[in-house]
């Protein structure tokens, strides 16, 4: 399926442009505020930290206090919001697993608009980093190479993601339903623990496809992008237009997309998010 029909048949989230700022400037801005949070990461990754919790197993660390955690911000008469996660993967980050990221999305009347994340690779004392951007109609990038999803246009010969939440709630348990069901039918599903990372996978080419409940907007709103701008297609899970305030999210390279949402409709025909 080629990228011309996915945006045919699954409307984009991500905005139409980039408004009264240039791309080019628009980006320079993101980028910039998710390296300078990536500086602060990376200076922290190798160092002890303490870790508190807020319950039972949702933790944070000295180094992000949770009052300035991910968040909408800016003016909210303006055309422009920021969505910001400073540390998109905690609990990985607390333990030295390589799968975390700051995450810096730009949103124009309400549509992702401009995305950079930088995620960290390798592991304790090889930390590196790779860093994803996008601009609505701009294309995806990683480390500056222009990025596409994997061709892959069956679900056997895919390897999927998705996320648990801290809450085990009904969506939870759902999942775990989802969870067993894919596995069975996939070359397995992974479970790594950042909503922005396990996203741009797909936008890279190395996964096929993920999915997660309960997530937040500073979560999915940069990795959004990114995905739609190499050529994947994003939706709720139903296979529905997507909002970047929506609880749940579908993720594909767009040729196993159909295929997933229906299997999801088949299992929950009432249930939206």
């Amino acid at each position: 399926m080629s990228e011309a029909s996915n945006q045919r048949k699954y409307p984009k989230v991500g905005a139409k442009s980039t408004g009264s700022i240039p791309p080019s400037e628009l980006i320079e801005v993101v980028e910039a505020a998710a390296r300078a949070g990536a500086e602060v990461v990376m200076d922290a990754v190798n160092k002890p930290r303490n870790v508190t919790y807020k319950g039972l197993a949702d933790l944070v660390t000295e180094s992000f206090d949770p009052r300035g955690g991910g968040g909408i911000t800016g003016d909210t008469s303006s055309d422009y919001l920021w969505c910001v996660d400073p540390l998109d993967g905690t609990t990985n980050f607390a333990h030295c697993y390589p799968s975390f990221a700051v995450s810096v999305g730009v949103l124009f009347q309400g549509n992702p608009a401009a995305a950079t994340v930088v995620e960290f690779v390798g592991g304790p004392m090889c930390w590196n980093t790779r860093t994803y951007t996008a601009t609505a109609g701009g294309g995806a990038f990683c480390n500056g190479q222009k990025i596409h999803p994997s061709k892959t246009d069956k679900v056997e010969q895919s390897l999927l993601v998705t996320g648990f939440g801290c809450e085990h709630d009904d969506a939870w348990n759902t999942n775990f339903e989802l969870f067993k069901e894919f596995t069975g039918i996939s070359r397995g599903v992974r479970r790594l623990g950042g909503a922005a990372v396990d996203m741009c996978h797909v936008a890279l080419g190395v996964t096929e496809g993920y999915w997660e409940y309960r997530l937040k907007p500073w979560d999915i709103t940069a990795a959004v992008l990114i995905i739609e701008e190499a050529g994947g297609v994003v939706t709720r899970m139903d296979g529905g237009k997507l909002c970047v305030f929506d609880k749940s999210v579908l993720v594909s390279n767009g040729a196993i997309h159909a295929k997933k949402s229906s299997f999801w409709r088949g299992l929950h025909p009432q249930q939206r998010n």
